[in-house]
């Protein structure tokens, strides 16, 4: 886990490798640190065994890098897995600019000199808008019995025509099955544009930013990415518990972080 160091550090010589560079294939990247962020010796990061992660420093800014070895194939599920768990225990302790999964660099001499020197600035500045803030995630879920119900109830259509096709062949009530979907999609989509605003509504105090996440699910209620300041994750949670107990029965709802801000920051591709 990354944390802010005791004492002053130095800029550029902190480069990975060390005895075992004649292994190293490649020089995977993380994400963008303040240069006084330190990395527990202990901390691993992708590869099979996990390879040792460490701060490599230029200016003011840093980047979380660890070495790529020739031993096993890069881009596993574990190594996903790792990726973005050393990102968020990142992101809970200091500000990190995340970068996406997979981005590997020829050596420390590339990293700096293509992404860390040229992008100096702009990643300080970008670290600065994030001290003490973290990203979190309000995800949400209908109850489809509760969701169904509550569309009967609006479309009294649905149910005359689910009472017409009952007992029906299928390939003779094609067409109502289709307009049932139809009908059906468009009002849980209403819904869950208007539960969505409603959740961004009742959180907008404790935010300094929010961003609307796509559904990946046809019962999806809510996915909400907020940026948030850490000390006020006990007021987050308060809030978001409260609107679960509002919605229970109707809406699973689940509060995910402190994560890494991937929603709130660009970053120059790698690799």
């Amino acid at each position: 886990m990354a944390e802010r160091a005791a004492t002053e550090t130095s800029t550029a010589g902190d480069r990975p490798g060390g005895g075992e560079a004649r292994q190293r294939v490649g020089t995977y990247l993380y994400g963008i640190v303040p240069a006084d962020v330190e990395v527990a010796e202990d901390t691993g990061g992708v590869g099979d065994p996990p390879a040792p992660v460490t701060v490599l420093r230029h200016g003011e800014i840093g980047a979380l890098v660890s070495d790529l070895t020739s031993k096993g194939p890069l881009g596993t599920p574990n190594d996903l897995v790792a990726h973005e768990q050393l990102l968020d225990a990142t992101a809970a302790e200091v500000p990190v600019l995340p970068i996406r999964f997979g981005a590997v660099m020829t050596g420390p001499d590339e990293i700096v000199d293509e992404l860390l020197a040229p992008h100096h600035d702009e990643f300080r500045s970008a670290l600065e808008e994030l001290e003490g803030r973290a990203e979190y995630v309000v995800r949400g879920r209908y109850e489809e019995r509760a969701v169904l119900a509550e569309v009967l109830e609006e479309y009294p259509e649905v149910a005359r025509l689910r009472e017409q096709i009952r007992e029906q062949p299928e390939e003779v009530t094609r067409d109502a099955r289709i307009q049932i979907g139809e009908i059906v999609n468009a009002a849980i989509t209403a819904r869950r544009e208007a539960d969505t605003q409603a959740v961004s509504d009742a959180l907008a105090p404790l935010c300094v930013m929010a961003a609307l996440r796509e559904a990946t699910h046809e019962l999806d209620a809510v996915h909400l990415a907020l940026l948030v300041e850490t000390e006020r994750q006990g007021e987050l949670e308060e809030a978001v518990e409260e609107l679960a107990e509002q919605w229970a029965g109707r809406v699973g709802l689940r509060l995910l972080g402190p994560l890494a801000p991937y929603d709130f920051i660009v970053t120059p591709a790698a690799g």
